[in-house]
């Protein structure tokens, strides 16, 4: 497929899948008889997971380790197994800590429910009083 088409279905622009190839994150693409870039379908499954290994938080320093490591073939298992462990214990630190900022906002929303609660009971009881007693003009 064309670089065209490659972007339009990765999400990825032109441009950046040029960048990708340059500094080695995507193999260089085959070249057809006229120049042009030919991907392989086979492409889309790799930009998939350097797409999550990006929306998890990597580096691209590590993306760009961890592609060398692919690139290096069947001998590179343990250390692309390692850098993965790694990477998730580090995605699961980031989660527990957004869990925890999500508890924070969900509390304060529900203080704001609750406000909204004790000043209706509040109008609802300085309705229910009795007005004080004023004084009548001129007696005294």
């Amino acid at each position: 497929m064309k670089i065209g088409e490659l972007a339009k279905r990765s999400g990825l622009s032109a441009h950046t899948i040029r960048y990708y190839e340059r500094i080695g994150l995507l193999p260089h693409a085959d070249r057809d008889r006229s120049g042009q870039r030919d991907y392989d379908a086979s492409i889309l499954t790799w930009i998939e997971f350097l797409d999550r290994l990006k929306t998890t938080g990597m580096p691209i320093r590590e993306m760009l380790h961890y592609a060398a490591l692919r690139g290096g073939g069947a001998g590179t298992e343990a250390a692309r197994k390692a850098l993965l462990e790694q990477h998730r214990e580090r995605v699961r630190a980031h989660v527990a800590e957004l869990q925890a900022c999500l508890l924070v906002l969900d509390t304060k929303i529900a203080g704001y429910a609750g406000s909204k609660q004790r000043m209706k009971e509040y109008d609802a009881s300085f309705s229910e009083r009795k007005p004080a007693r004023t004084r009548q003009a001129g007696a005294r």
